[in-house]
């Protein structure tokens, strides 16, 4: 056996930092306005979660027709976890988006449920790159709110919209060209967890950084961008999946729900690219598939979610990346980790090895690190860089 000597890398941890703003902000607050002799009111919903009152409108005081409902969204997580009523202004909202229309009467005079039915709408389609929160304005007559208007915020005309979707078409079917819409969900959400981790860069005052545009035309993004961009990417390859909010090591944050073969898991793009510092000094980035497919434990560790969407208990761990790779190690058997060991060293990558229980990697620990047997497998290795991580019982072996 020959011994090497064994030295542990720093571990480059990535700090979310501020609250992200979401152009579908889910986050938006509420201050309602004083009741007073005005019938009309108008509030604006900003994409920053500041609040600012809108100038009330004094020449045109006409109530809108209301615009027919189009039912696109039968199916989709937030749409489906609605009351009918809720559904129904969630279609009146995403049917005046769609058609850039300036503003349309909603059949509801209920502020919590056209706020609630809005949210759901962002969460559901990550695409709105568009659109930056909106105005309502509330007709009453005396005390009695008879009448709501809701009017979207676009940032682009319509021919501006049509532009930026051809750009963004064009990159998406390029990204998109490794994959195809008859492999496995757990293949689809992999690659375009990967595809996010290679192509697109955490850059905290990136512009567009609350829609796509950030993700597919610029590659400089947030939580926020990366989260939509997991919808839009997955929702192409006819995988459902809805935009979560929260906060995550105290900050606000946004990820995903997914659901592979029927099953549901957690999914946070922003952390999936990782790094670590060799021995050289010098920063090397890797792809951490801890946050590809987490259950509601995991996602739990480090994420804390509102309540705006109503969230499922995920348990499934059939589609999680380490028990899918044949990683996650149950019991002691030196070979089959040493193989694994070998065929990353010769391909000069990152391997995480993820164990059942900490006795197991302690052991692993001790017998590939401290006692040097690495070396029995990975031919001419003469140290290693490695990452512990004691929370997931991880012991990461850095060969790039």
């Amino acid at each position: 056996m020959r011994w090497i000597r064994s030295r542990a890398a720093g571990l480059c941890l990535m700090a979310l930092l501020g609250i992200f703003a979401n152009a579908c902000s889910p986050y938006n607050l509420w201050d309602f306005l004083p009741e007073d002799t005005e019938n009309i009111q108008s509030e604006s919903v900003e994409d920053d979660k500041n609040k600012q009152k809108a100038e009330s409108p004094t020449a045109d005081t006409r109530q809108l027709e209301r615009t027919p409902r189009e039912q696109i969204s039968v199916g989709k997580y937030a749409y489906e976890h609605l009351d009918e009523q809720g559904q129904v202004i969630y279609d009146e909202m995403l049917t005046a988006i769609l058609n850039h229309e300036e503003k349309i009467r909603l059949s509801t005079t209920d502020l919590d449920l056209m706020r609630k039915a809005y949210t759901a709408v962002c969460g559901d389609y990550g695409g709105l790159f568009w659109v930056e929160g909106y105005v309502f304005t509330r007709y009453t007559k005396g005390e009695e709110l008879v009448s709501l208007e809701f009017a979207p915020k676009y940032t682009m005309t319509e021919e501006e919209r049509k532009i930026t979707q051809d750009q963004i078409d064009e990159i998406v079917e390029m990204w998109l060209n490794g994959i195809f819409i008859n492999d496995t969900d757990y293949d689809k959400a992999k690659y375009v967890y990967e595809l996010l981790a290679l192509n697109t860069e955490y850059v905290q005052d990136a512009t567009d950084s609350q829609n796509i545009i950030s993700v597919f035309i610029k590659q400089q993004t947030v939580c926020q961008g990366y989260a939509c961009a997991v919808q839009y990417l997955l929702g192409q390859l006819g995988v459902q999946s809805v935009i979560v909010s929260g906060t995550a090591l105290g900050d606000a944050h946004a990820w995903n729900l997914i659901c592979l073969d029927g099953e549901y898991y957690y999914m946070d793009a922003t952390w999936g690219n990782n790094g670590y510092r060799n021995q050289e000094g010098l920063e090397t980035s890797f792809i951490d598939y801890n946050y590809m497919a987490m259950t509601t434990e995991e996602m739990l560790m480090g994420h804390v979610p509102d309540s705006e969407i109503e969230l499922p208990e995920c348990t499934a761990v059939m589609n999680n990346y380490y028990i899918k790779e044949g990683t996650y190690i149950e019991e002691w058997n030196p070979e089959l980790m040493g193989a694994i060991l070998s065929e990353a060293w010769m391909q000069g990558r990152v391997v995480t090895l993820r164990f059942s229980d900490d006795i197991l990697k302690k052991q692993a620990f001790r017998y590939f690190i401290e006692e040097g047997y690495i070396a029995d497998y990975c031919d001419g290795i003469t140290e290693v860089n490695y990452i512990e991580d004691n929370m997931w019982k991880e012991i990461s072996f850095c060969f790039n």
